[in-house]
């Protein structure tokens, strides 16, 4: 059988194949025409479809170009801990950094759960909400009229023993413990720790006058 026989004429031939080649040419000028690339401008600058970027102006949002045009959302920043004390802000972040926890007192830094005595009368511990709390010494009133504060102590001392004031007008001071005749008719005791008045904050000694005694006055 001859090509002639198999196929038909050569016009038969073209009929068959003409239309096929014309469409395929349709189709590819089609597929050419449907892959334009998409592109978005931001930033002063052009991005291709599928490419990611953040605004300039916001560094929270972030954008993706896709062939619908832009499509962004915005970061949320998470609180930073409660104990941080010290917050950087870098140009291309988009949220603050937490450089440091502790807690800050009296201008000093100190870690989560330490313990530190600032004063001879303070103790405190920094907590973890970043807050340094403290308990201040109650100190007993010292027993006698003429206290001083020394280095590393927190109550007030009494450097020359328990003593108080004769009387109201707080000219003379007598030692505690054992009565002093203040003159020759007067014998006076300091209050002691078990006196009532010594814990209200007396400081004035208790006297005894001898009756119908004239005071000596070269007696001290």
């Amino acid at each position: 059988m001859g090509m002639a026989a198999l196929w038909g004429s050569p016009v038969s031939f073209l009929h068959v194949w003409l239309p096929l080649l014309i469409c395929g040419q349709c189709a590819l000028a089609f597929s050419v025409a449907g892959q334009q690339e998409t592109t978005c401008e931001a930033n002063g600058s052009v991005y291709y479809v599928g490419e990611w970027y953040f605004l300039d102006s916001d560094h929270c949002t972030q954008c993706e170009c896709t062939a619908d045009g832009s499509a962004c959302a915005r970061t949320e920043c998470t609180s930073l801990p409660a104990a941080c004390i010290h917050v950087s802000h870098y140009p291309t972040d988009c949220c603050p950094r937490c450089e440091k926890i502790g807690c800050e007192y009296g201008g000093e830094v100190y870690e989560l759960g330490q313990q530190f005595q600032p004063s001879a009368c303070e103790q405190c511990t920094c907590y973890s909400d970043g807050i340094a709390r403290c308990q201040v010494a109650d100190c007993a009133p010292p027993p006698c009229v003429n206290p001083v504060y020394q280095k590393g102590k927190c109550c007030p001392q009494c450097k020359d023993g328990p003593n108080c004031y004769v009387n109201a007008s707080r000219t003379q001071v007598i030692p505690g413990g054992e009565p002093v005749w203040v003159d020759s008719c007067t014998k006076c005791r300091c209050h002691d720790g078990q006196d009532a008045g010594y814990w209200e904050g007396n400081r004035l000694a208790t006297c005894s006058h001898v009756r119908n005694c004239q005071p000596d006055e070269g007696l001290n």
